[in-house]
């Protein structure tokens, strides 16, 4: 009888948990909690070490916050793809990482720099002069640790494992979607705002990482669009309100502005990111990088 008894590991064969591990919707599930968990409580970590600052250094330590989330979060990235998908993560790796992140930067500042050229053009725009630098630390701070953490999190993982399943076309609308719900609460959100969020930047973003296969791209346009939009012109930035580099009051009807929510509400904004779009989907399919879904047979087979 001792002889015929036979564990789990001794056959070969995996066990549930191991097998469970292997699941592409277990795998999705469990990084995003992880990695919304780690973003949150650095986001957490550098409020309390801002409050713990005196003023005069304050911007110091929320850049200080920023980097170290930055760094916790690519660092955590890499750690799960490599236990967890059993490979490294191209997408985000070190090479071409400058290049990638200064590409996307120099995209996200001049796509923003064309909407408020839009709401010049209408008559929104105001220009009082130069507020000088005290509101940019702030602003490049919020910028970075809102980059990297809902870039990772929400094109690094829900994008990119929803699309190897089901494809380019459903893990936009699934990401987009996901990504508005993200500031449905922000001050003052409505669901104009909301359904702009995911639009203009879910949409443009998620196919930013698609033409690509990067992350540092998105990254960087991420980062580019929101330093501009808080850090140059002083707008609200998803209901967050900062002080520009220059005073560039708005004012008109709340379609044109954006409202209290910011010009990420506008209808400038919204034609300026699915133009964008647009122009980079074309490129991803002529590229041939645009994803159907995977048949049922491959995904049984891999899985």
């Amino acid at each position: 009888m001792r002889g015929s008894t036979t564990t789990t590991a001794s056959s070969g064969k995996p066990g549930r948990l191991a097998t469970a591990l292997r699941s592409l919707p277990v795998q999705l599930g469990l990084m995003f909690l992880m990695l919304a968990g780690l973003d949150l409580a650095c986001q957490l970590l550098g409020a309390y070490l801002v409050h713990a600052t005196p003023a005069p250094q304050r911007d110091a330590a929320r850049l200080l916050g920023a980097l170290l989330l930055s760094v916790a979060m690519i660092a955590a990235y890499r750690y799960l793809v490599r236990v967890l998908e059993q490979r490294p993560a191209d997408e985000l790796q070190r090479s071409g990482a400058a290049r990638g992140l200064a590409s996307g930067v120099a995209v996200g500042v001049a796509l923003f720099m064309l909407v408020y050229l839009i709401l010049w053009g209408a008559g929104a725009v105001t220009f009082r002069g130069f507020n000088g630098f005290s509101g940019l630390g702030r602003a490049l701070s919020v910028a970075i640790a809102s980059a990297f953490g809902e870039e990772i999190v929400f094109r690094g993982v829900v994008f990119r494992r929803v699309e190897e399943a089901l494809g380019t076309s459903t893990a936009l609308v699934i990401s987009a979607a996901a990504f508005g719900l993200l500031h449905a609460g922000n001050s003052g959100a409505s669901w104009i705002s909301t359904l702009a969020i995911a639009l203009e930047s879910g949409v443009l973003l998620g196919i930013a990482y698609a033409a690509t296969r990067s992350l540092w791209p998105p990254i960087g346009l991420h980062l580019g669009w929101n330093f501009t939009e808080g850090g140059v012109f002083g707008a609200a930035v998803s209901g967050g309100q900062y002080q520009g580099l220059v005073s560039a009051a708005l004012s008109g009807p709340p379609w044109l502005t954006g409202g209290a929510f910011g010009p990420e509400a506008s209808l400038a904004a919204l034609t300026v990111s699915l133009c964008a779009s647009a122009a980079l989907g074309w490129y991803a399919v002529r590229s041939g990088v645009w994803r159907r879904a995977r048949s049922r047979a491959r995904s049984a087979a891999t899985y």
